[in-house]
């Protein structure tokens, strides 16, 4: 584990510490990700990290018995069933 200390400079900047830079193995032009996390931490990912694990999520979900298209239409089916209710209690 590598910890580092950065500061914010002007315009919000952040250098990322040559260290953690080495580590990730990122240059300069490279893109990466921020993720803010509901603990309140940011994890930093190199661009190709980050869309490597969302393929990794969406074959959990295309590869087990869970469709992501079937929770999408039970979603759009519970929100109109949700409206007709909205509209009759106006009337």
């Amino acid at each position: 584990m590598i910890i580092e200390v950065a500061r914010l400079a002007g315009g919000n900047r952040i250098v990322i510490p040559a260290a953690i830079r080495k580590s990730l193995d990122l240059r300069v032009g490279d893109s990466v990700t921020l993720v803010l996390q509901n603990s309140g931490e940011v994890r930093l990912l190199p661009q190709a990290e980050a869309v490597q694990q969302a393929q990794k999520l969406v074959r959990c979900h295309v590869s087990g018995k869970h469709s992501l298209i079937d929770e999408l239409l039970a979603e759009r089916r519970i929100e109109e069933i949700e409206n007709k209710s909205d509209e009759n209690a106006r009337r």
